[in-house]
């Protein structure tokens, strides 16, 4: 059936929503509050009639259900404060008061679906091997939980849930299922209940080739049976995303050059950015470009080009520092401006904001704003931490870096960054041993990255370690002969000055010129 108000139209049978703009990404569960509402718009709907329609009974705290009603209004172009559409009934509840027209979805429907330009992804039910029928809302509202978080990845196009749903029950061919409902990748699993312990089992499988991408399980008890939701449905997520972004990047290198699009650029340029060399940083930056000449409003693209001049200002590969500067503030704001509801570009341009252009208030609070929008998204946190070990809040970051961690344990970047990271905050407490066994850590998986072997050096000698600080620092003598200490004010933004002096008397003691 098709709904239409104002200039937007519901779709139930399709579980989409279009504006004048197009599609409107919604949650599966805002989806199906806006769609209760309106069903029964000749009614005020009670919290507890909304609990047991959108979840099926589950205990849903206040905050949760006001978060839900408040994107259902702003995804049409509703708010609080105003209530043209979605109307609030003091101690009664909501009702849908805009005026709706209705008429028949098309009967007709093809046999399978183009898969769409962006990936996309169908997140299957997942097996109540224990057969506990009890266990099938535990089961259901895991897939649920994931198709949610999933959705929050701007880049990916996730199946609906009641699309995925068709399936419950069935043997499934995954190559099959992605060829009808158009997907690119099919996540699916497993539940299994033994007395008060639970195990989910999940497989992420490249639908065009059946091919195995990704594989885990993961072990709990049902003392707190939705904080296990919560705590699996984060590691899948944080799992299987960067899982999703390599295969990506893969097969846009695999695509003739003269058939890439925006996002295929984009996806070439993560490729180089990664493999953090002078001339990968150079490539990543001219696909980074391409991408935004073929679309103006691809915010993540402006967010990354501004990470290229990040990473030349880490690695001492500027060209001209103010105008490369002045060029990176730049496209961090378009970023920004862009992207105001896409996380990978607020966390990217509040890194450059703080790192390469000193404003840490400003990139704080982009990375803030991202972490609300994707709490799954490792490289948030990995940025977090770093904005808040330049504003001093040594605590704040060692907790970041930890979460970014536990997102993303098998990332080696990740690794790196989040290592330096801790190295620093036990530094700047005066854990200068502990410091410099993190520091170590980050160095075996890059040797030659100036941030970590300077922390690391300072470190040893600090705590006494006089010769392993002088061979760090012949490390980065011969990485770049040219640093000296009056250079750490421009390379290790630090708001207090305190911290920055802590670090020049480290590596002064180390054997670092001034």
């Amino acid at each position: 059936m098709l709904f239409s108000f104002d200039d937007f139209v519901l779709d139930t049978a399709r579980r989409e929503l279009r504006g004048p703009d197009g599609l409107v990404a919604l949650e599966p569960q805002v989806f199906d509050l806006l769609a209760y509402l309106i069903h029964n718009r000749d009614r005020v709907v009670s919290k507890d009639d909304i609990l047991a329609a959108v979840w099926q009974g589950r205990t849903v705290s206040d905050s949760t259900l006001a978060t839900r009603i408040n994107a259902a209004r702003g995804a049409i172009g509703d708010s609080g404060e105003a209530q043209r559409l979605i109307k609030t009934l003091p101690r009664r509840g909501l009702r849908f008061v805009g005026i709706i027209r209705e008429q028949a979805a098309p009967t007709s429907t093809p046999a399978s679906t183009p898969t769409p330009d962006r990936p996309s992804i169908a997140v299957l039910p997942f097996a109540n091997i224990g057969g506990d029928p009890e266990q099938d809302y535990f089961a259901d509202g895991m897939v649920e939980e994931i198709i949610t978080a999933l959705s929050r990845l701007r880049w990916l196009s996730v199946i609906a849930r009641n699309s995925s749903f068709a399936y419950k029950g069935q043997t499934i061919d995954s190559k099959q299922v992605g060829h009808a409902l158009g997907a690119r990748y099919v996540l699916e699993g497993s539940v299994r209940k033994a007395a008060q312990r639970v195990r989910i089992s999940g497989r992420l499988i490249d639908a065009a080739t059946g091919t195995h991408l990704w594989a885990d399980r993961f072990d709990g008890t049902l003392a707190d049976i939705f904080d296990l939701q919560d705590q699996v449905t984060s590691r899948v997520v944080g799992a299987i995303a960067p899982r999703l972004g390599k295969a990506e990047i893969e097969r846009a290198r695999r695509k003739p050059t003269e058939n890439l699009d925006a996002y295929d650029y984009f996806l070439r340029g993560m490729a180089h950015l990664h493999r953090w060399t002078r001339a990968d940083s150079d490539e990543a930056l001219h696909h980074f470009r391409q991408a935004i000449v073929l679309d103006p409003n691809f915010a993540p693209a402006y967010g990354l080009a501004g990470r290229c001049y990040s990473q030349r200002k880490a690695c001492g590969w500027e060209h001209d520092r103010q105008q490369e500067t002045e060029e990176a503030e730049r496209l961090a704001w378009l970023a920004a401006a862009r992207g105001g509801d896409d996380p990978i570009a607020l966390c990217t341009a509040g890194i450059v904001l703080a790192y390469v252009a000193g404003h840490l208030a400003d990139g704080d609070a982009l990375v803030d704003q991202a972490l609300a929008l994707d709490p799954n998204l490792a490289w948030a946190w990995v940025f977090g931490s770093w904005v808040k070990i330049w504003r001093g809040e040594a605590d704040a970051a060692l907790d970041r870096a930890a979460r970014a961690q536990q997102l993303s344990p098998q990332d080696p970047e990740v690794l790196f960054f989040t290592q330096t990271a801790t190295a620093y905050c036990h530094f700047l407490a005066g854990r200068y041993d502990t410091a410099a066994a993190c520091a170590r850590t980050a160095i075996r998986q890059w040797p030659d990255i100036r941030i970590s072997l300077c922390v690391a050096a300072a470190s040893c000698a600090l705590a006494g370690h006089a010769g392993d600080a002088r061979q760090l620092v012949a490390i980065l003598r011969r990485l770049d002969p040219a640093l000296r200490i009056s250079d750490l004010a421009d390379l290790f933004p630090f708001g207090r000055p305190d911290d920055r002096l802590l670090l020049a008397e480290g590596l002064r003691q180390a054997g670092l010129a001034a």
